[in-house]
Protein backbone atom coordinates (compact mmCIF):
# COMPACT_ATOMS: atom_id res chain seq x y z
CA UNK A 1 0.00 0.00 0.00
CA UNK A 2 2.73 2.29 0.16
CA UNK A 3 4.37 2.01 -2.96
CA UNK A 4 4.82 4.73 -4.85
CA UNK A 5 3.67 5.12 -8.43
CA UNK A 6 6.81 4.68 -11.17
CA UNK A 7 7.32 8.53 -12.57
CA UNK A 8 9.40 9.04 -15.92
CA UNK A 9 12.57 10.14 -15.48
CA UNK A 10 13.69 13.69 -17.05
CA UNK A 11 17.20 14.76 -17.58
CA UNK A 12 18.29 16.80 -14.65
CA UNK A 13 20.42 19.43 -17.01
CA UNK A 14 18.85 22.95 -16.91
CA UNK A 15 20.28 23.93 -20.14
CA UNK A 16 18.57 22.92 -23.58
CA UNK A 17 20.29 20.56 -25.63
CA UNK A 18 19.76 21.43 -28.94
CA UNK A 19 21.91 25.11 -28.32
CA UNK A 20 25.84 24.51 -29.34
CA UNK A 21 28.35 25.64 -26.38
CA UNK A 22 29.74 29.12 -26.83
CA UNK A 23 32.19 28.86 -28.87
CA UNK A 24 35.66 29.93 -27.22
CA UNK A 25 37.59 33.51 -27.62
CA UNK A 26 40.34 33.79 -29.99
CA UNK A 27 43.50 34.81 -28.69
CA UNK A 28 42.77 38.07 -30.84
CA UNK A 29 39.90 39.04 -28.83
CA UNK A 30 41.99 38.44 -25.63
CA UNK A 31 44.38 40.74 -27.17
CA UNK A 32 42.22 43.42 -27.95
CA UNK A 33 40.81 43.29 -24.25
CA UNK A 34 43.81 43.85 -22.94
CA UNK A 35 45.15 46.54 -24.87
CA UNK A 36 41.74 48.08 -24.23
CA UNK A 37 42.71 48.33 -20.71
CA UNK A 38 46.26 49.21 -21.35
CA UNK A 39 44.95 51.92 -22.67
CA UNK A 40 42.90 52.86 -20.23
CA UNK A 41 45.29 53.02 -17.30
CA UNK A 42 47.54 55.04 -19.38
CA UNK A 43 44.98 57.48 -20.10
CA UNK A 44 44.12 57.57 -16.50
CA UNK A 45 47.80 58.01 -15.53
CA UNK A 46 48.00 60.86 -17.54
CA UNK A 47 44.43 62.73 -16.19
CA UNK A 48 45.78 61.90 -12.76
CA UNK A 49 49.55 63.29 -13.87
CA UNK A 50 47.99 66.69 -14.02
CA UNK A 51 48.26 67.47 -11.08
CA UNK A 52 52.23 67.33 -11.75
CA UNK A 53 51.81 70.06 -14.15
CA UNK A 54 49.59 72.32 -12.24
CA UNK A 55 52.18 75.00 -11.21
CA UNK A 56 52.89 75.39 -15.34
CA UNK A 57 49.27 75.50 -16.41
CA UNK A 58 49.41 78.32 -13.70
CA UNK A 59 51.81 80.24 -15.14
CA UNK A 60 50.04 79.68 -18.38
CA UNK A 61 47.26 81.44 -17.58
CA UNK A 62 48.97 84.22 -15.88
CA UNK A 63 51.15 85.42 -18.81
CA UNK A 64 47.74 85.33 -20.79
CA UNK A 65 45.99 87.14 -18.39
CA UNK A 66 48.89 90.07 -18.32
CA UNK A 67 48.95 90.07 -21.98
CA UNK A 68 45.30 90.68 -22.13
CA UNK A 69 45.06 93.58 -19.44
CA UNK A 70 45.38 91.37 -16.31
CA UNK A 71 41.52 91.82 -14.97
CA UNK A 72 42.07 88.64 -13.04
CA UNK A 73 43.63 88.57 -9.15
CA UNK A 74 45.84 85.63 -8.94
CA UNK A 75 43.14 84.09 -6.73
CA UNK A 76 40.71 83.90 -9.55
CA UNK A 77 43.76 82.16 -11.41
CA UNK A 78 44.36 79.71 -9.07
CA UNK A 79 40.39 78.88 -8.61
CA UNK A 80 40.39 78.75 -12.68
CA UNK A 81 43.35 76.22 -12.72
CA UNK A 82 41.43 74.09 -9.73
CA UNK A 83 38.18 73.98 -11.30
CA UNK A 84 40.02 73.06 -14.60
CA UNK A 85 42.17 70.34 -13.47
CA UNK A 86 39.16 68.35 -11.22
CA UNK A 87 37.15 68.78 -14.51
CA UNK A 88 40.40 66.97 -16.41
CA UNK A 89 40.14 64.18 -13.91
CA UNK A 90 36.87 63.99 -13.69
CA UNK A 91 36.04 63.76 -17.51
CA UNK A 92 39.19 61.23 -17.30
CA UNK A 93 37.31 59.14 -15.33
CA UNK A 94 34.73 58.87 -16.89
CA UNK A 95 36.03 58.03 -20.35
CA UNK A 96 37.88 55.42 -18.62
CA UNK A 97 34.73 53.89 -17.16
CA UNK A 98 32.89 53.91 -20.05
CA UNK A 99 36.30 52.29 -22.30
CA UNK A 100 36.58 49.56 -20.01
CA UNK A 101 32.43 48.92 -19.90
CA UNK A 102 33.01 48.74 -23.32
CA UNK A 103 36.20 46.67 -23.08
CA UNK A 104 34.21 43.69 -20.97
CA UNK A 105 31.38 43.60 -23.30
CA UNK A 106 34.01 43.31 -26.48
CA UNK A 107 35.32 40.27 -24.00
CA UNK A 108 31.80 38.87 -24.07
CA UNK A 109 31.36 38.88 -27.94
CA UNK A 110 29.11 41.93 -28.16
CA UNK A 111 29.79 43.47 -31.96
CA UNK A 112 27.98 47.00 -30.93
CA UNK A 113 31.13 47.31 -28.25
CA UNK A 114 33.79 46.49 -30.70
CA UNK A 115 31.88 49.42 -32.88
CA UNK A 116 31.53 51.73 -29.82
CA UNK A 117 35.56 50.95 -29.03
CA UNK A 118 36.89 51.99 -33.08
CA UNK A 119 34.62 54.82 -32.90
CA UNK A 120 36.11 56.27 -29.44
CA UNK A 121 39.88 54.97 -30.63
CA UNK A 122 39.13 56.99 -33.87
CA UNK A 123 38.24 59.85 -31.54
CA UNK A 124 41.11 59.53 -29.71
CA UNK A 125 43.51 59.45 -32.46
CA UNK A 126 42.46 62.44 -34.28
CA UNK A 127 42.63 64.35 -30.75
CA UNK A 128 46.06 63.39 -30.26
CA UNK A 129 46.83 64.48 -33.95
CA UNK A 130 45.21 68.04 -33.81
CA UNK A 131 45.60 69.48 -30.28
CA UNK A 132 48.41 69.46 -27.61
CA UNK A 133 49.69 65.89 -26.60
CA UNK A 134 51.70 63.79 -24.52
CA UNK A 135 53.96 61.08 -24.85
CA UNK A 136 51.57 59.37 -22.67
CA UNK A 137 48.47 60.12 -24.70
CA UNK A 138 50.59 58.19 -27.73
CA UNK A 139 51.25 55.10 -26.51
CA UNK A 140 47.16 55.21 -25.16
CA UNK A 141 46.11 55.88 -28.72
CA UNK A 142 48.97 53.44 -30.09
CA UNK A 143 47.32 50.40 -27.66
CA UNK A 144 44.01 51.34 -28.37
CA UNK A 145 44.40 51.62 -32.42
CA UNK A 146 46.31 48.16 -31.52
CA UNK A 147 42.88 46.92 -29.92
CA UNK A 148 41.14 47.90 -33.04
CA UNK A 149 43.16 45.85 -34.88
CA UNK A 150 42.96 43.14 -33.61
CA UNK A 151 39.47 43.31 -32.65
CA UNK A 152 38.65 43.04 -36.55
CA UNK A 153 41.34 40.15 -37.36
CA UNK A 154 40.05 36.30 -38.78
CA UNK A 155 39.73 34.83 -36.03
CA UNK A 156 37.85 37.71 -34.07
CA UNK A 157 35.57 38.17 -36.37
CA UNK A 158 34.45 34.48 -36.97
CA UNK A 159 33.99 35.20 -32.80
CA UNK A 160 31.82 37.75 -33.33
CA UNK A 161 29.99 36.17 -36.47
CA UNK A 162 29.31 32.54 -34.16
CA UNK A 163 27.80 34.71 -30.97
CA UNK A 164 25.80 37.05 -33.78
CA UNK A 165 22.60 34.45 -33.31
CA UNK A 166 20.00 34.42 -30.69
CA UNK A 167 20.51 35.36 -27.52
Amino acid sequence: MSESPEYPSYPQSSTPTDQAPAPARPGTVEGAFWAFLASTVIGLLGGVLIFANRDGIAETLRNANRQRGGNLTDAQIDQAVNVAMITAVVIAVVIAALYLLFAFKLRAGRNWARIVLTVLTALQLLSVLIGQSTIGSYVAVLAAVVGVVLSFTGPSNAYFASLKGPR
